[in-house]
């Protein structure tokens, strides 16, 4: 064949795709019960005029966001006021924390230790996000160590590893149809339960992994939080030859024992006998702020009410809770098919709020709701759940109605089709599923959550040094 022949062949091929690409219909024909597709132009157009998130640019908008410039009080009545990374208060009441500050401050003070229960799906699991928090906490407020976590568990933590051998039996009221439910409903803070016989032992160590954060690689006390003891029930606990004495504390059946060493260590190891039902160990700093991590896969948060209110009241009083943290939504997106599917939803997420003002009423709530999370067309495009949006503005507005806070992680991303983004951002900062944060990504995402919590602080601490009626009313109040 001669060369022009070949030129002209190919240059036909070209003619008869070019021609297909343009007329070919973008839902594609059915042929024999399948349907073809083939890439159109009407496609390109529409790919074209999509909404593209460029992240880099999103998160340096966001640092820009978080820089203070020129007058103090005009920089905190803008961010409080109109910053889309800021927390979102009821009333806009910008003193809303200032009770989580002050416990905040009593504990590094008064040697005490205050916790912050971060609940959350398995956006959360394996310390994401709870880490990048906690370092933060800790770093301006004093503390260190992991906060609580079961005795008995098949879910790693990044931050500590446990290993328990013995009488010891986990149950959980969340999960597959393959989990151990109790039966009953005193399953504790952390919504599990270990039930414990005979004698066992749980080691403890913390994680020295290049990625783990400074303050939980040691820890200075140990905690047990349990309930329905034997009267022959003992807990040891003993790091290298260190054997400190227990300080206990109890309420509605439910003991609060600490183990205090002179010195940070690394390890420990718990040796019990007899029988209760262990509700979390915990291991934390002398004073400061601590942080416990509470993933629950594959929940929608709406089955927190099911726990005993007695015994989480109880806990919380006992442990020192200040703040709660639900981070839920996510789980639903895929079911939020209709405005009537959200509203059942919204109802059963105003049941959670209540339920934890009244067993933590000494606390605050902050509700986070879900990222934007993506998944295929049938034309193969990568695109945002169509009522994400709607919601993500439902949880808002229910959060603010019921008197507690909340943080938009959605927009905090960038919005619709964000998730695409992030997912092919170097370094990844969302794995391949278009749903779950890389560590990378996690990160970035509890970094900017400490942001805007302790711009709230600053702003705290601020107003101590000027009068009351000034900051009302520069700040519109």
């Amino acid at each position: 064949m001669k060369a022009r022949q070949v030129l002209f062949f190919i240059l036909g091929v070209f003619l008869m795709l070019g021609a297909a690409w343009a007329v070919f219909p973008a839902e594609g024909v059915r042929v024999g019960g399948k349907r073809l597709r083939f890439a159109s132009y009407a496609g390109r157009v529409r790919d074209a005029k999509e909404k593209k998130v460029d992240v880099d640019s999103v998160l340096s908008a966001l640092d820009g966001r978080f820089a203070m410039m020129g007058d103090t009080l005009d920089f905190y009545r803008q961010f409080f006021y109109e910053n889309p990374d800021r927390i979102y208060l009821p009333d806009d009441d910008y003193t809303f924390f200032d009770p989580v500050f002050r416990a905040f401050e009593r504990a590094r003070r008064d040697g005490k230790t205050v916790r912050v229960a971060h609940y959350g799906d398995s956006q959360i699991e394996l310390d994401r996000i709870s880490s990048n928090l906690r370092e933060a906490l800790q770093t301006r407020f004093g503390g260190r160590g992991t906060g609580m976590f079961p005795a008995l568990t098949n879910t790693p933590m990044a931050s500590v590893s446990r290993s328990s051998s013995g009488g010891f039996v986990s149950y959980t009221m969340f999960g597959d149809s393959t989990t151990r439910r109790a039966g009953h409903r005193r399953y504790g803070p952390l919504a599990q339960v270990t039930g414990f016989s005979g004698t066992g032992t749980v080691s403890l160590r913390a994680q020295k992994l290049k990625s783990t954060q400074e303050h939980v690689r040691s820890f200075q006390s140990v905690s047990l939080l349990y309930g329905r003891a034997s009267d022959d029930f003992t807990v040891t606990v003993q790091s290298d030859t260190l054997k400190p004495a227990p300080v206990t504390r109890a309420k509605d059946g439910v003991t609060w024992v600490t183990w205090t060493f002179r010195r940070p260590v690394e390890k420990a190891t718990l040796k019990l006998a007899g029988s209760a039902e262990i509700y979390g160990v915990s291991t934390d700093g002398l004073a400061g702020v601590t942080v416990d991590n509470i993933p629950m896969r594959g929940s929608t948060g709406h089955i927190l009410t099911r726990i005993d209110s007695t015994l989480m009241k109880a806990s919380f009083e006992l442990d020192g809770t200040r703040l709660v943290i639900l981070q839920f939504g996510g789980n639903f997106v895929p079911a939020a098919g209709s405005t009537k599917a959200i509203s059942g939803y919204m109802d059963k997420v105003r049941e959670q709020i209540a339920y934890y003002r009244a067993v933590a009423p000494a606390a605050k709530i902050l509700f986070i709701g879900p990222s934007d999370m993506a998944s295929s067309t049938e034309d193969g495009r990568i695109v945002s759940y169509r009522r994400l949006p709607e919601l993500v503005d439902s949880l808002k507005a229910v959060s603010l109605a019921s008197g507690v806070a909340y943080w938009d992680l959605y927009r905090m991303m960038g919005g619709q089709n964000s998730m695409a983004q992030w997912v092919r951002h170097s370094p990844a900062y969302a794995g391949p599923d278009y749903v779950h944060f890389t560590t990378a990504g996690a990160k970035v995402v509890g970094e900017t959550l400490a942001r805007s919590f302790l711009t709230y602080y600053d702003f705290y601490d601020l107003r101590k040094t000027l009068p009351s009626a000034a900051v009302q009313q520069r700040m519109g109040r």
